[in-house]
C-alpha cells in the first residue's frame, strides 16, 4: 500500500512540474517568434519573470523524493542516463542565464543573442523531457545487477540495445514541444493583451491540429513498442477513464480558445498534461523501468521501495515541504495575477 502511495506522489510531482514549469518552456518557445518589438519581449518575458524559477522547485523536489522512496530507481536512472541528464543540465543553465542576463547590457546583438539561446534551450528541453519518457516507456538495456548504459543513439530502432533517440522517442520528443509550445501560447493568451494576445491565439488552432496528430500517432506506436502498456487497462476497465480525459481536454481546448475563455482554456491544456502523464504511469505499473533484456531485469515497484521506516519519516517531512511548496505558489501566483503591461513590461 505504502508502495502505491509513494508511486503516485512521485507521479503527482512530475505532473506538477511539466504543468506549471511546461508553460515557461513553451513561452520560451514562442517568445522570438511571436513578440515583434522590445516591449512586446519584455512582456512575454513578464509573464514567466515572478515564476519561472519557482517552477523549477518541483523538479528537485520529484528527484529528491524519487531518491528516498525509490533509491534502486535513482541510482540506476541517473547513472544510466547520465548523458543527456548532463546535456538538460546545461540546457536549464544556459536558460536561466539568458532570462537573467539580456537586459544587462543595451546592445541589441546581444539581446537578441541571448534570446535565440533562450528559445533554443526551452525547446531542447521540451524535446529531451518527452524523450525521457519515451525512454522509460521502451524500456532501456538493463543488467541484473540493475545498471546500463545508453548512447545518445544507434541505429535509430527500438531494440535490445537501444539509444536515447531512436524515431520511438523522437516522436515522444516531438508530441512534448508541440504540446508544451500551446501550453505557453494559452499562457500568453491568458496574460498579455493587445496584438499580442491576438497572435498568442491564432498559434493555438495550428498548434492543435498537429498535436491532435502526434497524440494520435504516438499512442499507436506505444502499443507497437510496448503492447503491454494496454494490460492494465484491460484489466482495470474503469480506468480508460484516462484516454477519455485525453480526448475531452482536447476538445475543451479548442473549444474555449476559440469562445476567447483563456483561463479555461489554459486549464483544459493543463488537464491534457495530466492525463497524458497519468496514462503513460499507468500502463508501465507496477512496473518503474522496463528493461529490453528480460523482466526479469525490470525495476518494479516492490524492488525499488525504501524500507517502512524511511518511508514513514518520508511521508511526514513530504508533506510539510509540500505544504510549504503549495503555500509559496499559491501567494506568488495570486500576487502576480492580471494581464502584463505591455508598455511597462511587468504586472
Amino acid at each position: 500500500m505504502m508502495g502505491l502511495v509513494w508511486f503516485w506522489l512521485v507521479a503527482v510531482m512530475i505532473v506538477g512540474y511539466v504543468v506549471l514549469d511546461g508553460f515557461d518552456l513553451g513561452v520560451g518557445v514562442l517568445h522570438i517568434f511571436l513578440a515583434r518589438t522590445e516591449a512586446e519581449r519584455r512582456a512575454t518575458l513578464a509573464s514567466i519573470g515572478p515564476v519561472w524559477d519557482g517552477n523549477e522547485v518541483w523538479l528537485l523536489a520529484g528527484g529528491g523524493t524519487l531518491y528516498f522512496a525509490f533509491p534502486l530507481l535513482y541510482a540506476s536512472a541517473f547513472s544510466g542516463f547520465y548523458l543527456p541528464l548532463m546535456i538538460v543540465l546545461w540546457l536549464l543553465i544556459l536558460r536561466g542565464v539568458s532570462l537573467e542576463l539580456r537586459n544587462h547590457i543595451d546592445v541589441g546583438v546581444w539581446r537578441a543573442l541571448l534570446d535565440g539561446l533562450f528559445g533554443l534551450s526551452s525547446a531542447l528541453l521540451a524535446i529531451f523531457y518527452g524523450a525521457a519518457l519515451a525512454n522509460v516507456l521502451r524500456g532501456v538495456p538493463l543488467n541484473t545487477d540493475g545498471y546500463f548504459f545508453l548512447p545518445l543513439w544507434t541505429n535509430w530502432r527500438p531494440g535490445v540495445q537501444p539509444g536515447i533517440l531512436d524515431w520511438y522517442t523522437v516522436i515522444g520528443g516531438l508530441v512534448a514541444l508541440v504540446a508544451l509550445t500551446l501550453h505557453g501560447a494559452l499562457w500568453l493568451s491568458l496574460k498579455t493583451g493587445g496584438e499580442l494576445e491576438q497572435r498568442a491565439r491564432a498559434v493555438v488552432p495550428r498548434a492543435w491540429g498537429v498535436l491532435i496528430v502526434l497524440t494520435i500517432v504516438s499512442l499507436i506506436a506505444t502499443v507497437k513498442v510496448r503492447p503491454a502498456s494496454l494490460d492494465n487497462y484491460f484489466h482495470y476497465p474503469g480506468t480508460f477513464i484516462i484516454p477519455a480525459g485525453v480526448v475531452a481536454s482536447l476538445v475543451a481546448i479548442f473549444v474555449w480558445n476559440r469562445k476567447g475563455a483563456a483561463l479555461k482554456a489554459f486549464l483544459a491544456s493543463a488537464v491534457y498534461l495530466f492525463f497524458m502523464l497519468a496514462g503513460a504511469c499507468w500502463g508501465v505499473y507496477p512496473i518503474l523501468l522496463p528493461s529490453t533484456t528480460g523482466a526479469a531485469n525490470d525495476i518494479t515497484l516492490n524492488r525499488a521501495l525504501s524500507g517502512p521506516h524511511t518511508l514513514a519519516v518520508g511521508l511526514a517531512w513530504w508533506l510539510f515541504g509540500m505544504t510549504l511548496a503549495i503555500g509559496y505558489v499559491v501567494f506568488v501566483y495570486s500576487r502576480f495575477k492580471g494581464k502584463v503591461d505591455s508598455a511597462a513590461g511587468s504586472h
